[in-house]
């Protein structure tokens, strides 16, 4: 991957979120706070975990602790979405900061359990989208359970809308 890959996956993973906030924005606060008895419980804690962990992922290469972020601290949507337009923010200036050799270079981190790991940056940022994109999957199941309907973040329907507006 070089740096061209790595802000088009970036452009596409914050595409894919502002997708997803602007589905929940149709929701009560009722129905974003409920617990779906999903992985982290419904939409509140699936929209929190995946900003937490888009955090915690971004400190580690920055070299800023961070804890994970906690679903009591996001009553409803507009917060989340205000601590997502600050990240956003921070991840454009982690990406506008990178070089092709920092992209390929070995990153050292730690795990919650204190666990020493290290791969080059580029794998651990691919990882990261991943990961949203995985979660972005429950989040869509769940907002079509709650009446948002369904939330097409495909990575292709993402080209094929960047295309049409170019």
């Amino acid at each position: 991957m070089n740096k061209k890959d790595i802000e088009a996956l970036y452009e596409y993973d914050k595409w894919a979120d502002l997708k997803m906030f602007e589905a929940a924005s149709l929701l009560t606060k009722e129905q974003y706070l409920k617990n779906l008895i999903s992985s982290f419980g419904g939409i509140q804690g699936t929209f929190v975990h995946i900003m937490s962990a888009n955090i915690i992922w971004l400190s580690r290469w920055t070299g800023k602790e961070q804890l994970p972020l906690q679903a009591a601290d996001f009553p409803v949507l507009e917060i989340l979405k205000k601590r997502w337009d600050i990240y956003q923010l921070e991840m454009a200036n982690f990406i506008n900061s990178l070089n092709e050799e920092k992209i390929i270079a070995q990153l050292s981190y730690k795990d919650f359990k204190g666990k020493t790991h290290e791969q080059p940056l580029y794998l651990l940022m691919q990882h990261k989208v991943n990961h949203s994109t995985y979660h972005r999957g429950q989040l869509t199941v769940l907002l079509k359970q709650s009446g948002a309907g369904v939330v097409g973040t495909d990575f292709i329907t993402y080209i094929r809308e960047k295309e049409m507006h170019v």
